[in-house]
């Protein structure tokens, strides 16, 4: 079955995506979830808000994606290093929102306190600018994040079927 990467910025709704594909059957790892990223303090930050960054266990992506499973796998992440992985994954989806529904989200979810403080948002504002561009270069599919989950979703299928038929 197809391996599918969901990527973006924060307040997209990479994870709710995922709670509702879980409810579908399909395997989901969230990977901002403890043990499949570490945080790597930059030697010289360039600013307040870039102290450092998060980057995937490359042991632990690798043996998720070398797991043999008849259910498509659905992952989501947003980290440097995720890019050395691109070629095992069957689609990359970008899940890209306009900057304030991105900002109106991260201040009323309550299951990740990131985006709450200030200094967040600046980063979140940052990342849109200086991140989002990256991501939309190495991505096989960009989805508007701004319309109602049960359609991404339906979309996320959609694909994952597709890359399934095609490989």
């Amino acid at each position: 079955m197809s391996k599918v990467l969901i990527t973006g910025m924060s307040g997209t709704g990479k994870s709710s995506a995922l709670i509702e594909l879980a409810t579908h059957g399909y395997r989901v790892v969230d990977t901002d979830e403890p043990g499949w990223r570490e945080y790597r303090a930059l030697p010289d930050p360039p600013d307040e808000a870039h102290q450092g960054e998060w980057m995937w266990v490359e042991a632990k992506i690798s043996g998720l994606l070398d797991a043999v499973d008849d259910r498509s796998l659905f992952v989501q992440g947003c980290v440097r290093n995720q890019s050395e992985f691109s070629d095992r994954f069957d689609a990359i989806v970008l899940l890209s929102a306009p900057l304030e529904v991105m900002l109106d989200r991260v201040a009323r979810r309550t299951t990740n306190p990131y985006g709450k403080t200030a200094l967040e948002r600046r980063m979140i504002e940052a990342d849109l600018v200086e991140v989002e561009p990256l991501l939309r270069a190495g991505c096989t599919h960009e989805l508007d994040a701004a319309r109602p989950l049960h359609e991404v979703v339906s979309d996320l299928i959609a694909i994952a079927s597709s890359a399934s038929a095609s490989g």
